[in-house]
Formats: C-alpha cells, structure tokens, sequence
C-alpha cells in the first residue's frame, strides 16, 4: 500500500556516520532513507545576553537546505537577504527539543550550537535534524567531560523524532515524500528516549483526525522513537 513497499509500522533505513567533519567538536552524517543531513556541534565559552552570569549552558540550532537537495534548485536564502519563515520555526523547533535533554546547569555557562544542513531531502528533514543533532550535541560534551570542562554529564537524555501521519486511511510510520505530500494527517512527535513528550506537532492535511486516530500515531510513533535511539547509541559507543 505505500509507496515505498514498507509495512505501516515500518522506519526507512536509517544509518548514523560520525566524526564526518575534521573541525567540528562534534559531528554526524544522518541518513533516514533518502533523507540525508549533516549535523555539526560547535562549543563556545559564551551564552547569549539574557542568560549571562546565570551560570546556565544553552544549546541553540540552526537548520538550511541546500539549493539541490530537492528536484528543483532551491535559491539560497542568503541571496535573499533572510530566513524563511518556515526555516526559522524548524530551527527553533531543533534547539528547544536538543535543550529538553540538556541539564543546563551541568553544562556550565557555555554555548553549543547544532548546525544541521541538509543534503538531500526526501521528507522528515526536521525529524532527522533533530535525532542527529542529538548525536553530534553528545560527541561535542563528550570531548568537554573528556578534557574535564565538564564533572558530570549534562546530557540526562538521548532526544529523537520521527513523523507519522495518516496516509490512505492508515496510520504510517516515518512518511517519506511521497506520502507527506499527500497524507491527510501528518505529525512531528519528539521524545525523550523513555518516550516522555518533548513535543507534538499535528496537523490534518485535508482530513480530521479523532483520538484514537491520534492515539495510534502515539504508538507508531513510540516504537520509531526507541529504534532511533538505539541507533543513536550505537553511533556514540
């Protein structure tokens, strides 16, 4: 029934590569089926204004595709002079679902920033982000406790997402373009690795959904999450 041949409750492939960069502290090469994107970490002794001298760490995000990553050439956004609205929204989604699993305190007063870039794009670019901007985030604090910046570890939590939606009448696992582009529901659920919510978003497309609906993409939603972290801790060994 999918496009793809795989079961309801089936999750594209997904592959995790790290130390791909030479200079960043931390980083990764996320594939999720066709879905590829490059995430860096990068540590600064600064934090923003609004947090200085509190003795709290921050994690922000910043999120771009590149102009090929789609069937038809992107313009730059710099060209533009601007973000895009929509670019703006995921980039802030990555960094509140990254800080979710960050003890702040831990990390000390000190910037990470996740830069998360996409290759190439076959739907669930922000899923993707945001569970290899956790790989990178770790093997950026990993090399902080290693040189003894930091005493304990600031990360209390692997953070994964993955997207579901209702495609055909069923409840879909891990929509690739195809199916995002003509699901009637579809929705982003991220989570802490116990399955605790960091966030949902959902939204009906071009049909409602009721509870029980929703319930199930819960379910689907649960069993890709966990997938991922294992996925993620095996990258990270």
């Amino acid at each position: 029934m999918r496009p793809s041949g795989r079961d309801l409750s089936e999750m594209r492939p997904v592959s995790i590569e790290t130390g791909v960069t030479k200079h960043a502290e931390g980083s990764c090469m996320i594939r999720m089926g066709d879905t590829h994107v490059l995430c860096t970490a990068t540590i600064e002794d600064r934090v923003p204004p609004f947090i200085k001298g509190s003795g709290l760490g921050w994690v922000t995000a910043e999120y771009g595709m590149l102009p090929r990553s789609t069937t038809s050439r992107m313009r730059r956004e710099s060209t533009a002079g601007k973000q895009g609205g929509r670019t703006v929204e995921i980039q802030r989604l990555i960094g509140r679902s990254l800080r979710a699993g960050v003890d702040r305190v831990a990390l000390g007063e000190r910037q990470i920033t996740v830069d998360c870039d996409v290759i190439q794009a076959d739907g669930g670019t922000r899923c993707a982000s945001i569970t290899g901007g956790w790989v990178a985030l770790k093997l950026a604090v990993d090399k902080l406790m290693k040189a003894g910046d930091v005493i304990s570890d600031p990360l209390v939590s692997p953070v994964a997402a993955v997207s579901c939606g209702i495609y055909a009448g069923q409840p879909v696992l891990d929509l690739d373009y195809p199916e995002d582009s003509e699901a009637g529901v579809d929705g982003n659920f991220i989570m802490l690795a116990d399955g605790r919510l960091i966030e949902v978003q959902m939204s009906a497309e071009g049909a409602t959904y009721s509870r029980d609906q929703m319930n199930q993409l819960l379910d689907l939603a649960e069993k890709g999450v966990s997938e991922l972290v294992a996925a993620q801790m095996a990258a990270v060994k």
